[in-house]
């Protein structure tokens, strides 16, 4: 048995079944192109008989590409059949992928025939598409729930009149990883030509489990797997291309596909532009969080040895390094970490202080971006330097109440406290600190702004202060935009003392 696994995409026809996911010619054509880059092996271009759109698609995608057999999809129907191998006529190698329902549900209820009348309908739909092509592969539609004994019988047919490929689907996502894997390993077991076909896996993904069926089916004899990018697809999604090559890649199996997986990100990245459908971020391999780390313990571990939390090198599928991302559960290490790579030293005492400041701000953000820590850094650097420190602030205001601040500050050493009245918060608080400083000074010029939007920014003030005939500048940075304002009048008075 060969140790290659074919990867089948059919993100632009089952993928592009899923409501919202539809896409126009020349979007198609962009894919195709981006799936052939990736190394993909069959690209299912679409169902050229459902209408003028699909037949088209497949039409120009069998010329746009040269590498991947184009595939179009039929019904067990003669018109079907010819319809697709118009469709295909000039591709450099066309399959055609025909086939019919072998579940008790789909024969009784939905065909209204028995199983003799399914086993001669495929044959005759199979050896009509070999008529056209050479390629032909079979799908025993709702295999999944097929008894096994009766699916032999149809793979065991359909490969005699000529199946190169023979699918074996799990259309409704029913079956468990083990289920499913038994059934692929009756068919090798039991189905005497089997060695002159190909078994493929298509697993739905309606209990989460398509990833982990598609592996078992490889493990136990299947040699084509069925995809589409980011497992896109009707109801729940197919089984997700990034994670059956990845997990492939990870064990130690002893078969491979030829996926050029540093392209997978960007691939991932165009179907969700294209489809409008993106991937949540927990998403594996190709979700915003599968890189990233903000536990203080996995940071930890993660920087002293990435294997410690990561089986997959993120430059193995296009992502160029693992995140640390800081919030509330980071630990010293990682901002450590991250300060440096600002270019930036934290020691000891000046660490913790920081580190204590860093917790602070964290538990108002979600997350702490680079500016952030700036500032954190800049505050830090400059606390020891200032003449006077912030100690406390409070502020009282509301409908139909005069605002009222109060304010202590940290004059080299000595604390002192004041309340001032104002037209807002931060006139209020300004009158305080006037109070506290003694010297007669003119605010000249006030600036507020924000490093990113929402309202967990950290916002950033300027001041331009006059004393004596000379100006001073200020700087604050804070959640809080009083508080802020409140540290950037603050630092210019300080520069007045020095």
């Amino acid at each position: 048995m060969s140790n290659k696994v074919f990867i089948f995409d059919t993100t632009l026809r089952d993928g592009e079944q899923a409501p919202g996911n539809q896409l126009n010619m020349v979007e198609k054509i962009e894919v195709a192109k981006a799936l052939e880059e990736l190394g993909v092996d069959i690209i299912e271009a679409g169902f050229p008989i459902s209408s003028p759109e699909d037949f088209k698609s497949v039409e120009e995608i069998s010329k746009a590409v040269s590498r991947p057999i184009i595939c179009g999809l039929t019904r067990a129907v003669k018109k079907d059949i010819e319809v697709a191998a118009d469709a295909l006529k000039f591709a450099k190698r066309a399959r055609i992928h025909t086939g019919i329902g072998t579940s008790f549900y789909h024969i009784n209820y939905k065909l209204k025939s028995n199983q003799d009348e399914i086993i001669l309908r495929a044959i005759d739909a199979v050896k009509y598409a070999k008529s056209f092509v050479e390629d032909v592969e079979f799908y025993c539609e709702d295999a999944g729930r097929t008894e096994n004994e009766y699916l032999a019988r149809v793979v065991e047919a359909v490969i005699k009149a000529g199946a190169t490929v023979v699918n074996i689907p799990d259309t409704t996502g029913y079956c468990l990883p083990h289920e499913y894997g038994a059934k692929i390993k009756y068919l090798i077991d039991n189905v005497s030509n089997v060695d002159r076909a190909i078994l493929s896996t298509h697993c739905h993904n309606d209990l989460g489990m398509a990833t982990a069926n598609s592996i078992s089916g490889v493990l136990n004899g299947a040699r084509q797997v069925e995809v589409t990018m980011n497992g896109v697809g009707e109801r729940a999604g197919n089984t997700a291309l990034e994670e059956v090559v990845m997990a492939i890649k990870s064990h130690k199996l002893g078969i491979h596909t030829d996926i050029v997986s540093p392209k997978i990100l960007n691939t991932s990245r165009l179907i969700q532009r294209l489809m409008k459908s993106p991937v949540q971020a927990n998403k594996a391999i190709v979700g915003k969080n599968a890189f990233s780390h903000s536990s203080g313990i996995h940071q930890d571990g993660v920087l002293k040895m990435r294997e410690n939390y990561e089986i997959i090198d993120p430059k193995d599928v296009g992502v160029e390094e693992s995140s640390i991302v800081l919030t509330a559960r980071s630990g010293r290490a990682a901002l450590k970490h991250r300060v440096t790579l600002l270019g930036y030293e934290l020691k000891g005492e000046e660490l913790d202080k920081t580190y204590e400041e860093f917790l602070k701000l964290a538990d108002k953000k979600k997350e702490i971006n680079d500016e952030d820590l700036l500032v954190l850094v800049g505050k830090e650097i400059r606390r020891g330097d200032k003449a006077i420190q912030l100690e406390a602030l409070q502020v009282i205001c509301g409908k139909s109440m005069i605002p009222t601040a109060t304010v202590s500050l940290n004059i080299k050493g000595e604390v002192k406290t004041e309340t001032g009245l104002g037209d807002g918060p931060v006139d209020a608080a300004f009158s305080a600190v006037k109070k506290i400083f003694l010297k007669p000074i003119t605010l000249n010029d006030f600036l507020i702004q924000g490093f990113d939007g929402g309202s967990e920014a950290f916002g950033k003030v300027n001041v331009t202060v006059e004393c004596e005939n000379k100006t001073y500048y200020g700087f604050g940075a804070d959640t809080d935009i009083v508080t802020a304002s409140v540290e950037s009048l603050v630092d210019a008075l300080s520069k007045i003392l020095e």
